[in-house]
């Protein structure tokens, strides 16, 4: 019977919309006939009584005005498997009318059967049938769509869920099967139907319930807060989504119902903290300030930040054109969206010229440097040694000889985590290049060296993430080198901010490290972001997921762990974020005896030399192996001919 008529539902689903119209037209007038049958029974407590034309009169002229007052009303313009608490109310007032009608109708016509009693109970009558029509075909049809719905939680039972919920269920793609909350006081209560449980339930609920997703609709909660309930919805092995924040909402730019991925920045909690608008402002407004390495990713955000801070000049040194052309492009706009008077010069160039970059300085009489510029990503400088030699640390002494020439007021030095205890080249010439400010910063007094320390950017061109995204878009596997190595993260925004404030504070050769945390397990950052993806992580506890992680093995001159001082000497300054850090270093004149030495042995490409300053310096370098580059095993035409060559480069 049950089989019978779903196959009858099912059937009329399908049917034209004029159709159906007319069967719930048929029904209305049999459920109107019945109501008013029984409203003169139950009022004469007799359901067996005789009829005169007066009575068939009367019973006609209910009929066909309760008709018309549904008709009146819009009831069967309405989509009736979508029916609302508007249609509800709109029955109720066509039924009360219709009882009107009955009574007034009645008197008129002197009939006996139409008493204040009977019209009561007809318009009683008349509300449940016709409205508990429409509620049953609402019922059945949720049902019916409700099976195909992906079933999710709703994380947040405040406004955003309310709404969230309301959309999901007239929409045919996912279903809300219950609200999860903190608010312990919300517990066991209702919201349109759907009960609300606390988060401690969380992981139960996905086994009961088959849920497919958790649905973030918390839009206004920290970062803090955030992560927290991302690693409550890890713990129960679902994928999780976020509605977009109210401000793409209230403006229209998007639907309550267009789900985004978790931004990766939520996986460190950190909220931001508020600038030192004075440390920001100092050497920037009004002032020229140029950014080397304009075009990577912190010196492209550094350059964002910069213009709207006001300076009078903005140079961008980048020797790669299409890098240059792209920011110097976004930063036009900027200006033209915030009415910004700075001036932006695209300037090519490599830190490697020195005639160059002291045009450059003199042209546009310079006072502030953030030297962005340098090769970056391990494997690519352990493979290419001379060159991450020539350019981070030639580079840098370049850079800086050409600013105390330039009368240059401040130079930043844009460090890393990987200058500390280095294993690798990279490493180890960011750290040389840390001697040589610290080396200038001791002896020049007309201008404040200063040098960033910090770990690894998210969504940097070498950080981790742009490629774990890219391989789980490409279906997996994401690549892991070692099951327990971190790293130290943070948001390029962040560093930024933080880069430029610190550089505010530097007296002379100051070496400023910034608070990055907690460090974060890669591992744990690839399982995260699988699920922060809206994916399941594939491994032998779930062998039905659609990712998985593949472990490839430590990269030559890759370390497990990340530090960020060399010594225990750390003190903290007015920003709690920025600390400062006393750390040995060379006399200027001493370290030039060991730069030239190895500009000797970069020239004659002589690998062992090389590797001997680099551990002799106070750089704490220990190589795990021999150099892997490339042409360590290549013969040059001749010793003289390269020398030669590279002399009248840098001539």
């Amino acid at each position: 019977m049950r089989n019978f008529i779903e196959l009858i539902f099912d059937k009329a689903f399908t049917l034209e919309r004029s159709t159906k119209k007319s069967i719930l037209f048929f029904l209305d007038v049999l459920l109107i006939s019945i109501s008013y049958y029984l409203s003169v029974g139950l009022s004469r407590n007799n359901i067996i009584f005789n009829v005169g034309i007066l009575d068939i009169s009367h019973y006609a002229i209910v009929l066909s005005g309760s008709i018309i007052l549904l008709y009146i009303f819009n009831l069967y313009r309405e989509v009736t498997r979508f029916v609302s608490l508007n249609v509800l109310v709109t029955t109720a007032t066509s039924s009360l009318l219709a009882g009107i009608l009955c009574f007034v109708s009645g008197l008129v016509l002197s009939t006996a059967y139409a008493g204040l009693a009977t019209s009561i109970i007809f318009s009683l009558l008349l509300c449940t049938t016709l409205g508990g029509l429409r509620l049953i075909i609402t019922s059945y049809f949720s049902s019916r769509l409700n099976t195909n719905k992906k079933h999710v939680l709703i994380y947040g039972a405040g406004s955003a869920g309310r709404q969230l919920a309301t959309s999901l269920m007239s929409g045919g793609e996912y279903f809300p099967m219950a609200f999860i909350d903190d608010d312990k006081s919300l517990e066991g209560a209702s919201i349109q139907g759907i009960k609300i449980y606390n988060s401690s339930k969380l992981k139960e609920l996905v086994s009961e319930k088959s849920i497919d997703r958790v649905l973030l609709a918390v839009p206004s909660i920290s970062r803090a807060e955030r992560k927290s309930i991302i690693n409550k919805v890890e713990k129960a092995g679902v994928a999780v989504q976020t509605i977009p924040g109210m401000t793409d909402i209230v403006s229209g730019k998007m639907k309550i119902d267009e789900f985004q991925n978790v931004d990766i920045e939520d996986l460190l909690g950190r909220d931001p903290v508020p600038p030192v608008q004075e440390l920001l402002e100092k050497d920037i407004r009004n002032n020229v300030v140029m950014v080397t390495g304009a075009g990577g990713s912190i010196g492209a955000e550094l350059c964002r930040q910069i213009v709207n801070l006001k300076p009078s000049v903005l140079v961008l040194y980048e020797i790669s054109e299409y890098n240059l052309y792209a920011v110097e492009q976004e930063l036009r706009i900027i200006c033209d969206s915030n009415s910004l008077d700075s001036k932006v010069k695209p300037v090519l160039g490599s830190v490697c010229d020195r005639f160059r970059l002291q045009s450059v300085m003199n042209h546009f009489e310079v006072d502030t440097i953030y030297h962005a510029a340098a090769y970056k990503h391990v494997p690519m400088v352990e493979l290419n040694v001379l060159e991450g030699i020539n350019n981070n640390i030639f580079g840098t002494l370049n850079a800086a000889m050409a600013a105390v020439d330039a009368g240059v007021k401040s130079f930043v030095l844009i460090s890393t985590d990987k200058a500390v205890r280095p294993t690798n080249v990279m490493g180890a010439t960011k750290r040389v290049a840390e001697l040589v400010l610290q080396g200038l910063g001791s002896t020049e007094s007309n201008i404040r060296f200063s040098i960033v320390r910090f770990g690894n950017v998210l969504g940097s061109s070498g950080s981790v993430v742009p490629l774990f995204k890219k391989q789980i878009r490409n279906g997996g596997p994401l690549t892991v080198t070692h099951p327990d190595i971190t790293r130290y993260f943070m948001t390029i925004p962040e560093a930024a901010q933080l880069v430029i404030q610190a550089g505010a504070m530097a007296k002379g050769g100051d070496v400023f490290v910034l608070d990055m945390g907690e460090p974060v397990k890669i591992v744990e950052l690839a399982e995260k972001l699988i699920l922060l993806m809206g994916l399941e992580l594939k491994n032998k506890e779930n062998p039905d997921g659609e990712i998985s992680i593949k472990y490839t093995g430590l990269r030559p001159g890759e370390k497990l762990f990340e530090e960020l001082l060399v010594g225990s000497n750390v003190e903290g300054t007015v920003h709690p974020r920025i600390m400062t850090a006393t750390e040995r270093y060379l006399p200027w004149k001493e370290l030039e005896n060991y730069l030239s030495k190895l500009k000797e042995a970069y020239l004659h490409k002589d690998y062992s030399v090389i590797r001997e300053v680099l551990r002799t310096l106070p750089t704490d370098f220990s190589p795990s192996e021999e150099f892997s580059d490339l042409l360590c095993e290549a013969a040059p035409r001749s010793n003289e001919n390269v020398i030669s060559m590279t002399k009248r480069r840098d001539t």
